[in-house]
């Protein structure tokens, strides 16, 4: 098994008694009564952490040194507790002096496996390599760590290397806005990139250390002072790990029981740590609700991530391991789709080749709902926790997970990326030095080879196209190319407004539906300008079926000069026969028309066989001929709409006078369309 006892774990293998050093490697009478004293401190409680009082021993085992300066075990004494206090350099330094002492000092060769751990994890990677070497070369060795250490060897190369080809890498403090003395992480952002959410470790006015989430919005480049979340969000006890939807009027964060008082008021849960849900309507944010579906269990789900189409979650669900003092938590990678309902389904584990036997955390899908960050102890890296990004393949596996390098990574634990929408910068939290509190949010460019499919964000708002109300409407973007849905989701109830994200250079679809209104459908290329980032905006007029307006059916595509539907279109004319079949009493006619090029006559046939083509389909979907009729006007209806007070019809002669090729083929497709008209309802 590929497991590395990282520092904190080290004291499985180095507890100190004075049954395990009943012979000394001294006869110094006061060495070895300074050590044994070293011990008895060690069964006090210190008063500040509750735990065994190695810091008041260690002065007792430098007096142990000082009186015989070849006491190996008072070297190795003196690292163990260097190891419980976190001090690896002090732990360090006395191993190497134990064996510059007795370099043959365990038959076994264990303490060189423990110093080319703590070397490897202390960024020491050459000092580590080769005392993990000098373990294998020890005849006497315990077969039962040779895959550890062989896997240790193999971290220490890896590391060797990478620090060889260094990412570009500067990391800028996000500023005063954000960071404070106390400790800021595990940020999300809004897919428009103007509001970063992050999580804040703070203090009560009792004195209770808890986690609440700030909020800070994009000041024209700078972020803006954060501002705590209402308090029906931020209780008294710990929330953290949010992720937005798309909008960012969908909040999922992880909210964990407290002792004394449970989830706080209003709150219930199945485990220690517990995913909720909550929606912004307008300007305020509805109160929480454990997440409905099958996500949450009796263990600890925590670190979620949405999708940017929203129906599939990310997550972290750990559990314990080991049993007394040695129960630790392990996190893996779990992901859940939307049902119909709302709720969400039963989670699927990620593979091996991305969860591993030690632990993952700190998930985050990327806009392009492929590449997936993480972070983890358990791939090969630099020491701690790493940084790591995968891809979902076409058949839905994983590829194996890439360490994001160095200096990104370091010996440290890197705990937490966000990568903005268009994979330009990232978000990442750290306690580096320099910071103004002890962990502090900073951006950075992202290096070409570790970005994502780069996406940008479209906006809009659903209105009715009669009395232009604002409208709450069911949304769904499918990729032409593939012919996948890529987001399903809802105008704002409120204004009527919608965001998302979309990978760029693709041909998408757009179709809306709302009860009593026609369905809305317009195809786009969402070609964008290299190195820009300006959003793509698309208004959506909805149409009351009262209204004696034609629907235009712009996902209906022919091939040149035929009337063969082709298999793209049968997605939009899908949704027309669901339109029908919810709307049992509505007749229409379906129209067809084409430009003014080509000869009049073969155009009329054109367009009089495309209807038809429309209605066969429909009619071979289960609709009534008798609510179905179809008509060909050929290039006798040009199309016409309103730009501002004027009316613009687009004839031959108005086109034959635009300025542009560009601008005459765009007015040539507007005429070539497939509507259809509400006759009876």
């Amino acid at each position: 098994m590929r497991n590395l006892f990282l520092i904190f774990f080290l004291l499985l293998f180095s507890t100190c008694s004075t049954a395990q050093f009943a012979q000394w490697d001294t006869k110094n009478k006061k060495a070895i009564k300074y050590v044994e004293s070293a011990i008895e401190k060690t069964r006090e409680l210190d008063q500040s952490t509750g735990l065994p009082n190695y810091a008041g021993a260690m002065p007792l085992i430098e007096k142990a040194i000082e009186k015989d300066p070849n006491f190996t075990d008072a070297y190795r004494m003196k690292a163990d507790f260097a190891i419980r206090l976190g001090d690896k350099t002090t732990a360090i330094d006395a191993y190497r002096s134990a064996i510059a002492v007795n370099p043959e000092l365990s038959s076994t060769g264990y303490i060189y496996f423990e110093l080319a751990q703590l070397e490897w994890s202390n960024g020491e990677y050459v000092e580590g390599l080769a005392h993990a070497q000098k373990y294998t070369s020890i005849p006497g060795a315990n077969p039962e760590f040779k895959e550890d250490v062989l896997w240790l060897i193999k971290n220490c190369e890896f590391a060797i290397e990478s620090k060889k080809h260094p990412k570009p890498y500067k990391p800028i403090n996000v500023g005063v806005g954000v960071n404070s003395e106390d400790p800021e992480y595990l940020p999300t952002l809004t897919v428009d990139q103007k509001q970063l959410l992050f999580t804040r470790l703070v203090s009560n006015s009792s004195g209770y250390i808890q986690e609440d989430f700030f909020t800070s919005t994009d000041m024209n480049g700078y972020w803006g002072n954060a501002a705590p979340m209402p308090p029906n969000i931020n209780t008294p006890f710990n929330e953290g790990g949010p992720t937005f939807a798309p909008d960012g009027r969908t909040l999922i964060f992880v909210g964990c029981k407290d002792e004394r008082y449970g989830y706080g008021e209003g709150r219930r849960g199945y485990g220690s740590c517990d995913l909720f849900i909550t929606e912004k309507i307008g300007n305020k944010w509805v109160d929480p609700i454990n997440l409905p579906g099958r996500v949450n269990t009796a263990n600890w789900e925590t670190q979620p991530s949405l999708s940017s189409d929203g129906t599939t979650l990310f997550f972290i669900r750990g559990i314990l391991t080991g049993s007394g003092r040695t129960n630790q938590k392990r996190g893996d990678i779990y992901m859940s789709k939307i049902e119909p309902n709302g709720a969400w389904g039963e989670p699927v584990k990620l593979p091996d080749n991305v969860n591993t036997p030690n632990s993952e955390s700190s998930v985050f899908i990327h806009a392009d709902g492929r590449t997936l960050y993480f972070s983890s102890n358990g791939h090969l890296g630099f020491g701690g926790y790493d940084l790591y990004k995968t891809e979902m393949q076409p058949d839905g596996s994983w590829s194996d997970p890439e360490n994001l390098g160095y200096p990104i990574n370091t010996h440290e634990n890197e705990n937490a990326i966000i990568v903005y929408p268009d994979g330009e910068l990232a978000i990442i939290g750290s306690d580096k030095p320099g910071g103004l509190g002890a962990s502090d949010l900073y951006t950075f460019k992202m290096p070409d080879d570790i970005k994502p499919t780069r996406t940008i964000y479209m906006s809009g708002t659903v209105f009715d196209n009669v009395t232009k109300d604002k409208l709450e409407a069911e949304f769904t973007l499918i990729d032409l190319e593939t012919k996948k849905e890529v987001v399903r989701s809802f105008s704002d109830r409120a204004n009527g407004s919608f965001v998302v994200t979309l990978p760029i250079n693709k041909n998408y679809a757009l179709s809306v539906q709302k009860d009593k209104y026609n369905p809305y459908s317009v195809n786009f290329n969402l070609n964008v300008a290299e190195n820009s980032n300006e959003p793509y905006h698309m208004d959506v007029p909805m149409e009351p079926m009262y209204s004696k307006s034609a629907i235009r059916l712009d996902n209906v595509f022919f091939d040149l000069d035929s009337y063969v539907l082709r298999k793209e279109s049968f997605v939009e004319l899908d949704l027309v026969t669901q339109f029908l079949n919810e709307n049992p009493k509505v007749k229409i006619e379906l129209q067809g028309h084409t430009d003014a090029r080509g000869d009049d006559a073969h155009n009329l046939e054109l367009s009089t066989n495309r209807a038809k083509s429309v209605m066969t389909y429909l009619i071979e979907k289960g609709i009534e001929a008798s609510r179905l009729t179809s008509k060909g006007f050929g290039e006798t209806k040009p199309y016409t709409y309103n730009e501002g007070d004027q009316t613009i019809e687009l004839t031959e002669a108005y086109i034959d006078g635009l300025a542009s090729e560009k601008e005459k083929n765009k007015a040539h497709q507007l005429n070539r369309r497939t509507v259809y008209l509400i006759t009876a309802q």
